[in-house]
């Protein structure tokens, strides 16, 4: 009798999933991007215009508006080229600029900005007491270095030429009988430059340190008037005509400005 094969019995169990608590680690990443997306979105309202185009400008077109519009400057604007186009745009993000200044309140009436033919021209206005600069000094006050590096710190991320200009009214300088009207707007003008490239202008950037004592009034009817003393900054544009680089600013006659030769009557000067 043959013997029988042993029974072997297979019992199958069921087959649990796996631990399944991972699934919260997808949602976190989840929630963790659209914080991130929102603190972006937040971060671009409260940027400047300049910042704000150069965003959209690289996403618009990555390889070709992202050469011309980026964040190579340093500062908290964007460096972006000012042309007739856009120089609107520089002006509101100066006046933005100045608000922060100490005493603003009581300069902003003494501050003017227009654009002209040259560009964008920011003037410095005197009172009858002084604002920027002291009676009959050259260097500026306090208030005056408060606005020029303020000015600075922005002009300074942008690829425009500036020409500062000094001007005076016509009172006759009561101080050295050698130290007249030209040499008080040409220091007036030099001091400003040298404050502002301390500040935030590059050394290539000043194009032109001019003084024109009175020879460009302010006010022709009123000579006198204190407003016609004055430093000028002139944003200029880009690719400017060489044929308009010497092309005089809006309001103001095109005709020579030299010293008069020795012997010839002075030009007055002021006094304080």
């Amino acid at each position: 009798m043959t013997a029988k094969p042993p029974i072997i019995i297979i019992k199958k169990k069921g087959a649990h999933g796996g631990h399944h608590g991972g699934a919260w680690k997808v949602a976190y990443a989840d929630f963790v991007t659209a914080m991130m997306a929102l603190f972006i979105v937040l971060w671009l309202l409260s940027s400047s215009k300049p910042v704000q185009e150069a965003v959209g400008g690289y996403f618009r077109d990555p390889s070709g508006t992202a050469q011309k519009k980026g964040s190579a400057m340093q500062g908290n604007a964007e460096s972006f080229s000012v042309s007739k186009d856009n120089m609107a745009q520089l002006k509101e993000e100066l006046e933005k600029t100045m608000r922060q200044v100490p005493n603003f309140d009581k300069l902003k009436s003494q501050i003017e900005m227009t654009i002209t033919s040259e560009g964008l021209r920011i003037e410095l206005l005197e009172s009858a007491k002084g604002t920027f600069f002291d009676s009959g000094k050259p260097g500026p006050n306090k208030d005056g270095q408060d606005i020029l590096i303020a000015l600075s710190k922005e002009l300074g991320t942008i690829p425009n030429k500036i020409a500062v200009e000094g001007h005076t009214d016509s009172k006759p300088y009561s101080g050295n009988g050698n130290y007249s009207n030209w040499e008080l707007s040409v220091d007036r003008a030099n001091a400003a430059r040298r404050i502002m490239q301390q500040n935030g202008i590059r050394q290539d950037q000043i194009m032109q340190v001019r003084g024109f004592a009175d020879q460009h009034l302010r006010k022709l009817d009123a000579p006198l008037d204190p407003s016609n003393r004055r430093v000028s900054l002139i944003v200029q544009y880009l690719n400017k005509n060489k044929d308009d680089t010497n092309a005089p600013a809006a309001g103001e006659s095109k005709q020579e400005t030299n010293p008069a030769p020795e012997g010839a009557p002075k030009a007055p000067a002021e006094s304080k």
